[in-house]
């Protein structure tokens, strides 16, 4: 376990051991302490917060892995776990916030989360714990933000890939961006319900001072933002797909109305050849000699080719086919 601490508004990030953690927090005006947790947890066994002197009855599943998403007041302080999107797949960091600190905890990649939010802190100059905790929620929106758009660019060079060459290979990566929407959509909806629900009771309370009601009304605006960018990736990748099907289905198509010209070919040849072929008493006896063999055998085969190549030419299927396949070799 990494326990570092961050006196505001103008310190800098320092390691320290989870009793001094324990000591600052519970006397200094304003901080932020960020624990990075191993895969096993605490090494002592005992609750996070315990560790920390938060109270751990009311926040015995502080740090604990597979904690779903979470928004709410316990008295004086409020209690979230926000997802965050980092190297293509999503990590919860739990967040405690008074008036006093923010306690974050993460475990592996969440640490770069962390890490732009305390770039941000010289720059926006957070006043309070309350204003650090929407620096912390928007950035995790970011994190989203940024990977949907992402993902939605990657589709629609994919569409674009396939108009121009289609492969088998693309249909899989489709699958792909489009699993990526879900996992997006999936894990940040609920989280957005829970924390628009509890911060709405809690302005509904009527004593959240301005500054923080216009926090809120950014942090929904921004949400809502990143779910309609959730949204369009999904109706891309939805899009990319029909377009991949009907790129298939006019192959399929091309195929069929080749095997018709085929069958307009050779069906009256097969139609004669199995007509002359049967041994009908007067096919043996009035159809002899060599000119009359010629004539049917050869003959009615040559008219009724005739006949077939004339009919495609005006019905211009031969013609269209063969554009086709030229716009198809030009893209």
């Amino acid at each position: 376990m990494i326990v570092s601490v961050m006196p505001m508004p103008d310190g800098t990030m320092t390691r320290a051991h989870a009793s001094e953690a324990r000591e600052r927090l519970a006397t200094s005006p304003f901080l932020l302490v960020d624990v990075e947790l191993s895969e096993a947890g605490s090494p002592t066994g005992q609750p996070l917060a315990h560790l920390l002197g938060l109270g751990a009855a009311d926040l015995a599943w502080l740090g604990r892995e597979g904690e779903s998403a979470r928004a709410e007041y316990l008295g004086d302080s409020a209690a979230f776990v926000v997802p965050a999107v980092e190297a293509g797949q999503v990590v919860h960091v739990h967040a405690v916030v008074t008036e006093r600190y923010l306690v974050t905890v993460h475990r592996g990649t969440a640490a770069r989360l962390i890490q732009s939010l305390t770039a941000r802190f010289p720059h926006e100059r957070p006043p309070d714990a309350v204003a650090m905790l929407f620096l912390l929620l928007d950035e995790a929106l970011e994190t989203y933000r940024g990977s949907a758009v992402q993902a939605l660019l990657d589709v629609e060079d994919l569409e674009d890939e396939m108009f121009r060459q289609r492969q088998p290979e693309q249909v899989y990566r489709l699958a792909r961006l489009r699993r990526t929407a879900a996992l997006l959509h999936h894990t940040l909806l609920p989280y957005h319900r829970v924390t628009e629900e509890t911060v709405t009771r809690r302005m509904m309370s009527g004593s959240v001072p301005e500054e923080r009601q216009r926090l809120v009304r950014e942090y929904q605006r921004t949400a809502g933002l990143v779910l309609t960018d959730i949204e369009s990736l999904q109706e891309a990748a939805r899009r990319a797909f029909s377009s991949y099907s009907s790129l298939v289905s006019a192959d399929q198509n091309g195929v069929i109305n080749r095997l018709a010209i085929v069958s307009t070919i050779f069906l009256p040849l097969t139609f004669l050849t199995g007509f002359f072929g049967m041994n009908f008493t007067y096919l043996t006896d009035e159809t002899e000699g060599e000119a009359v063999f010629w004539l049917l055998a050869v003959g009615l085969q040559v008219a009724f080719l005739a006949i077939a190549l004339y009919t495609l030419h005006r019905t211009g299927l031969w013609r269209r086919l063969r554009d086709e396949d030229g716009g198809l070799d030009g893209e």
